[in-house]
């Protein structure tokens, strides 16, 4: 009997570890590449798990991904690009300036534990929303600030946290800058910028700190915690 349960035990063991390899190559095979618009795999994922996406730009892409990272209730943080027209997309193609794209945060998270207003709230404090050229010592388009919502409600909640923050006067008087525009292709970064901040921590900080990031945003936040 007990080496009956063995055998069944063990054949069920095989059938789901096989799942989950074919799981794991499958999510490489349409992550890896940033060649690859993967949002309706991503979608289709997010809509059987319960969990939600945050689709968010806000300069450096190091720093959107780092802020949420390991956060109660994130699931994951990729960097990578969107916004543009260009059906593909790669750091030095971005940075160059002539796709649209925007470097950009994708964050996985379950709203049971962490809801979007909450992940919003946490985005302001990352970004300067009144600068329309970029983002401290990044400049141009593809470091300028959006949220990209994947739905209504998505976009009812991006409206009303940006009208708090506006009035709020913490960036003083001038306007918002920040977009709020329906989500597009999104095509994941090289795997040399994903966990940029853990992998080179050191080099993290000095960009950091020398972009002139870390201070602006102390200098506003501050007071609050």
């Amino acid at each position: 009997m007990s080496n009956c349960l063995f055998v069944i035990m063990k054949k069920y063991f095989v059938i789901v570890l096989m799942c989950l390899i074919v799981f794991s190559l499958s999510f490489l095979l349409v992550g890896c590449s940033s060649d690859v618009d993967n949002n309706d795999f991503w979608e289709e994922i997010m809509e059987e798990s319960g969990y939600e996406v945050a689709t968010l730009a806000g300069g450096c892409f190091w720093c959107i991904e780092a802020a949420f990272d390991g956060g109660d209730g994130i699931i994951s943080a990729t960097s990578g690009y969107t916004g543009g027209d260009a059906s593909t997309a790669s750091y030095y193609e971005v940075v160059g300036g002539d796709t649209g794209h925007r470097e950009s945060g994708r964050i996985t998270f379950d709203p049971a534990i962490v809801s979007y207003e909450e992940v919003l709230n946490i985005f302001w404090r990352q970004i300067d929303p009144t600068d329309s050229g970029g983002q401290f010592a990044d400049r141009g388009n593809q470091y300028t600030t959006a949220i990209y919502y994947h739905n209504e409600a998505q976009k009812e909640i991006a409206l009303k946290t940006k009208k708090e923050q506006e009035e709020s006067k913490r960036f003083g008087d001038s306007a918002f800058v920040t977009e709020i525009l329906a989500v597009g292709a999104f095509y994941e970064a090289e795997e040399e910028h994903q966990n940029y901040a853990q992998k080179r921590t050191t080099r993290y900080k000095l960009y950091e700190e020398g972009s002139g990031r870390a201070g602006f945003l102390r200098g506003i936040w501050n007071s609050e915690k």
